[in-house]
């Protein structure tokens, strides 16, 4: 549908005319025509609003940017073509990071994206896409009143660095030539440094790793691991456990491969 954009000032008149021809549908047991006449307030320009957001980060004890893709970015329909955020939304999250040192970016996306600020920001916290009750969430976990306890289930980085990128086929085939070497698994494979690893995830406190014992006596290994929260405030860790083959024969396997269980222990405890 044909459209205009026409600079007006409050009070001018705004008079709209379109002509449009109805393709027949036969077979419709009703023939009815609907349509929507919208408008949309003057935009200011990007670089104004970049600015205006740094001047009021400057003059605040901490800033919070919320970035994020929608789902013209990512779908399960179609692949994407990059790992970057939309829009200007990395040059929003600079300048206001240049403004107040106290800057934390919350991220909503449903899966990795590039984070080239990363070091230029005091934090980033990951909501994915968290929902109608996202907000009330954020304050929480902002005010410290809940703490983010997640660990990443993906590994992030920049697309440049990523060791697998084919997914697109080449005369009707895609040849799965990574073998199960995708993921966390190619990332060390290739010997390349991701940006934050398969697992990685912090919290509001402070954790001792303080022993590992396993026990291969019997058919089932198990492995107990000692540890102390040595904060100042209850928390929650995931204990992170990599399995490996003693002897590296055919066919070929990741150097490790996770087996973890989570704990939630009080303020200097140290269970089991």
């Amino acid at each position: 549908m044909p459209h205009a954009r026409v600079g007006l000032t409050a009070g001018d008149p705004v008079e709209v005319s379109l002509t449009y021809t109805v393709p027949p549908h036969d077979g419709h047991p009703m023939r009815v025509i609907g349509f929507t006449l919208a408008h949309q307030d003057p935009q200011a320009d990007a670089d104004e609003r970049i600015a205006e957001a740094a001047e009021a980060a400057r003059a605040a004890d901490t800033a919070v940017v919320v970035v994020a893709t929608t789902e013209r970015v990512e779908s399960e329909g179609f692949d994407r073509t990059d790992l970057r955020l939309p829009g200007r939304q990395d040059d929003l999250v600079r300048a206001v990071a240049a403004a107040n040192p106290n800057t934390v970016v919350v991220v909503n996306s449903g899966s990795p994206v590039e984070l080239p600020w990363r070091d230029d920001v005091a934090a980033v916290l990951l909501t994915w896409f968290p929902g109608q009750e996202g907000g009330a969430a954020l304050a929480d976990v902002l005010t410290g009143t809940h703490e983010p306890g997640g660990r990443l289930p993906t590994t992030w980085g920049s697309l440049a660095d990523a060791p697998v990128t084919q997914v697109v086929p080449e005369n009707g085939e895609l040849p799965y030539a990574e073998d199960v070497f995708i993921g966390y698994r190619a990332w060390e494979k290739r010997g390349r440094t991701p940006a934050y690893p398969f697992g990685h995830g912090l919290g509001y406190t402070d954790w001792t790793y303080e022993s590992v014992e396993v026990d291969a006596s019997t058919e089932r290994t198990t492995a107990k691991v000692r540890l102390r929260n040595t904060g100042d405030r209850p928390g929650q860790e995931t204990v992170q456990l990599y399995l490996a083959r003693a002897r590296r024969t055919p066919p070929a396997r990741p150097a490790g491969w996770p087996a973890s269980r989570a704990s939630r222990p009080a303020p200097g405890r140290a269970p089991r």
